[in-house]
């Protein structure tokens, strides 16, 4: 199986067009920074509760709201790779990203299944919400990267593209 590292690029030029012209690349542009933002405010209210025993049912609320955002990033993320790379998960370009997306997709879905059923207390769906959001950090981390890598490689491919 060939990985990011066995291409001189994280594109080719044909992808780069098709990322370019993509719909999906400005959905993704737009879901990033408001998933990060209700992560952010999700996470201060799982902490509070984890703290203080109080806001249960706010904090459950945001944690289901963040999942929601992670679920329509998912999708939208699986059409963008579709349009670019010809496959929906897994193009080797964005191999380990998707293998990471996916336990993150686990955690936040064990999270709404435990909270679905009561499998657990507060305490229980506070962790795992906790567990659910280092993964999703790992993996925003992953795709930072990822997008500092094509902007690194743009010039350079450009360069290397006009001889």
């Amino acid at each position: 199986m060939a990985t990011s590292m066995d291409r001189p690029f994280l594109y080719s030029e044909a992808e780069r067009r098709r990322r370019d012209a993509s719909p999906w690349t400005m959905v993704q542009g737009v879901l990033a920074p408001l998933q990060f933002a209700v992560f952010l405010v999700s996470l201060a209210l799982v902490l509070r509760t984890l703290a203080t025993g109080e806001g249960a049912a706010l904090a459950n609320a945001s944690v289901v709201a963040k999942t929601l955002a992670l679920y329509a990033i998912m999708v939208t993320g699986s059409l963008w790779e579709k349009a670019v790379f010809g496959r929906y998960l897994f193009a080797s370009a964005f191999y380990w990203e998707d293998v990471v997306s996916m336990l993150v997709l686990a955690l936040h879905t064990a999270y709404l299944v435990a909270l679905a059923t009561g499998a657990l207390g507060t305490a229980g769906l506070m962790l795992l919400a906790l567990s659910a959001y280092a993964t999703y950090l790992v993996n925003a981390g992953q795709f930072l990267l990822k997008l500092r890598a094509a902007r690194l490689q743009a010039p350079a491919h450009a360069a290397g593209a006009a001889r």
